[in-house]
């Protein structure tokens, strides 16, 4: 991905906080029109587990779903828990796909994609094959994190610079502002609905940062050093010292703000 290591990921590790991780995209979700037609076709693009593709079954149960991913780790997990019919008659099914060249293959009422496209270097560009790809009346909806100048990956991107791992990481131009998205989704001709929103989430245990990253953005360094463990558990502990100063726990966990970046297009029927 232009210079950045592809991950390995570890559906567990990424589970770990999964109710945290299930807000934004909840709601997002709270936003969505009902997609066209009474099957709707739906894709969800970069479904990792897919406990939040599962979500847009119990939304729309008459859906026929798909949740497209490149990581085989996560789409053996997905497979495994969630696909198969769905209680309206639908389905919910999972395949391999790469989200940097997909390109829709039939009309759909949605797409969708959750924490996704901060992976995926220059995603604007693949909006327009989207929208197209939308039936009349169909929504392009995302969200991504909007963190990346935040200690937790400002710290990481430091450290993985002392050692030559810069270039393994997203930076912070790996999302746009909300303006930028509101106005190339509205050149495509979608009426769009753009906001933020910075959670603050109280997270338990010790070290509750790092573990969070790990199951996100460190995998990419994880994933680097997976063949010197010497140099991996270094790291960590370095990042480990920094983590704890600049997120201190409190007295009912540790607060981490986070901020997100949504947007929903509506292609006009």
């Amino acid at each position: 991905m232009d210079g950045m290591t592809t991950p390995t990921w570890d559906p567990a590790q990424y589970l770990r906080h999964a109710d945290h991780r299930a807000r934004p995209f909840t709601d997002l979700l709270a936003r969505i029109p009902e997609p066209p037609g009474d099957a709707p076709l739906i894709a969800d693009l970069g479904c990792g587990p897919g406990n939040m593709t599962a979500l847009l079954a119990a939304r729309w149960p008459t859906a026929r779903i798909t949740g497209y991913d490149n990581s085989a780790e996560m789409l053996d997990k997905a497979q495994a828990d969630y696909a198969g019919p769905t209680s309206g008659g639908g389905r919910l099914d999972f395949a391999d796909a790469d989200v940097r060249t997909w390109t829709p293959a039939q009309p759909y009422g949605l797409i969708v994609s959750n924490a996704t496209l901060q992976w995926v270097p220059g995603h604007v560009e693949r909006f327009a094959d989207w929208i197209a790809g939308l039936a009349p009346g169909g929504t392009f909806a995302f969200q991504v994190p909007g963190n990346f100048d935040s200690p937790s990956h400002r710290l990481m991107r430091e450290l993985a610079g002392s050692v030559g791992l810069a270039e393994t990481l997203r930076h912070d131009d790996a999302v746009l502002p909300p303006a930028a998205y509101l106005a190339e989704l509205a050149d495509l001709g979608c009426a769009v609905d753009v906001w933020e929103t910075t959670y603050v989430h109280l997270l338990q245990g010790e070290d509750p940062v790092l573990d969070w990253v790990k199951g996100t953005g460190l995998r990419p360094v994880l994933t680097a050093l997976a063949d010197d463990p010497k140099a991996r558990d270094a790291f960590l502990a370095e990042y480990r010292a920094a983590l704890r100063e600049a997120y201190p726990a409190g007295a009912h966990g540790t607060p981490f703000p986070f901020r997100r970046i949504f947007a929903v297009a509506r292609k006009e029927g």
